[in-house]
């Protein structure tokens, strides 16, 4: 899952891209308005997490201009303040969360979870695919009843098929939502990562969920 933090508080943006780089999400930055406004408006997202006060554009100016130009990538906004009607404005104006600083990385990645199911057609933390389950909430992934062991990356490939089950997935979009906007689109390494998850999802089973669609991309489905 890839995720837009527009903050311009570095240190609070170094702890949050560790935590989620370490939970396997891509992860990309924009410490000003308007670096913020052009990264929501250009680059694809599953979630943004977005700060009010900000250089050059303020937050809620950002979060009104991607809400007029289509934009609806849920949004989390961070911010100092704690009054009704700040949240009041910014829910009104598209936020679908409000987090308010200082707060603990677990309730922000929780937080994330939950707008990234909403943003998807899965509602609950537990995703079923036929006998395969893939716990949101604690990454955890079973196969016919025993636990399957990802790495970081896999786990994040496989979470983000698992959500857009029945779907097509190109490589591009893979890649996109798998590596921040520095990665090299035109790498096999989303290749050489369905043929990981595959082995460890599939192998030994007469089902397989995890097909190719020649000439389009891959999809996981019973």
């Amino acid at each position: 899952m890839r995720v837009l933090i527009v903050e311009d508080e570095k240190s609070l943006v170094d702890i949050i891209k560790k935590g989620l780089e370490e939970e396997g999400y891509a992860v990309d930055v924009a410490y000003d308005g308007e670096d913020g406004l052009f990264t929501a408006e250009n680059e694809p997202s599953d979630v943004i997490v977005l700060d009010i006060m900000l250089p050059v554009i303020d937050g809620m100016t950002i979060l009104k201009k991607i809400r007029k130009a289509g934009v609806k990538t849920p949004v989390l906004m961070l911010t100092a303040k704690d009054t009704v009607m700040d949240k009041v404005s910014g829910l009104d104006s598209g936020a679908d969360d409000y987090l308010t600083k200082p707060f603990h990385f677990e309730e922000l990645l929780a937080r994330l979870r939950a707008l990234i199911r909403r943003g998807s057609e899965v509602n609950a933390s537990v995703v079923e695919i036929g006998d395969l389950t893939v716990n949101i909430a604690t990454h955890e992934v079973r196969r016919g009843g025993k636990d399957v062991l990802l790495s970081a990356r896999e786990y994040s490939l496989l979470e983000y098929m698992a959500v857009n089950r029945n779907k097509v997935l190109s490589r591009t979009l893979l890649s996109e939502h798998l590596y921040d906007h520095d990665f090299d689109l035109d790498s096999n390494v989303i290749d050489v990562f369905i043929n990981r998850i595959r082995n460890k999802i599939d192998r030994g089973f007469n089902i397989k969920l995890i097909h190719t669609i020649r000439g389009a991309g891959y999809m996981i489905k019973e």
